[in-house]
């Protein structure tokens, strides 16, 4: 019984993401993660190409995926754009591929045309977003050699990134086409 537990710790479960980042994508993630770590696996291999979306949902995969006893690969493997890239930055090791890019930019809030807004509702929005940059940019300065700063800027650029570009800012480990190998699980989040 042990040699089993002994090959499931062993053995990588890659983890195929391509879809926005909500609440049910990032559920999606966590469950898949979670079955496969109680059934003894814990080294993960997470491919990504995702437009980004939610902040909130992914800020907690980030810190999901910082906090959890597993060792965790991420790949870029098309394009990693806005807070796709806070997930990406969970990799304890981190690829691209060689035609891949990663998007930074600010933080947005989305008004529906029927809001009505008071002025602490808005100081309440505006303060959600600097603080949502602070985070966001923190994250992937921690996960870099860039300060906070840097990534701010990057983020008011609105900043698109070649892999040769996340190599230099560290961002990514190295550029490597090979996603997995042929004996690899795989489950798709799609």
């Amino acid at each position: 019984m042990r040699m089993n537990s002994v090959d499931n710790e062993d053995k990588e479960v890659v983890i195929r993401f391509m879809r926005p980042v909500d609440q049910n994508s990032i559920t999606s993630l966590i469950t898949a993660i979670d079955k496969e770590m109680s059934s003894g696996v814990y080294r993960f291999k997470l491919l990504i190409s995702s437009p980004g979306g939610d902040v909130t949902a992914g800020l907690s995969a980030y810190n999901y995926l910082k906090g959890i006893p597993a060792y965790v690969t991420t790949h870029n493997f098309g394009s990693v754009d806005s807070i796709g890239i806070v997930i990406f930055c969970a990799g304890q090791e981190r690829y691209a591929s060689p035609q891949s890019r990663f998007l930074i930019h600010d933080v947005r809030s989305v008004f529906s045309s029927t809001s009505n807004l008071g002025e602490k509702d808005i100081e309440e929005r505006l303060k959600s977003l600097k603080v949502d940059m602070e985070n966001i940019s923190k994250v992937i300065s921690s996960n870099s050699n860039l300060e906070a700063s840097q990534i701010q800027e990057f983020m008011l650029e609105r900043t698109t990134l070649n892999p040769e570009e996340a190599v230099n800012m560290g961002l990514i480990t190295e550029i490597r086409s090979e996603l997995y190998s042929k004996r690899s699980k795989i489950i798709s989040i799609h």
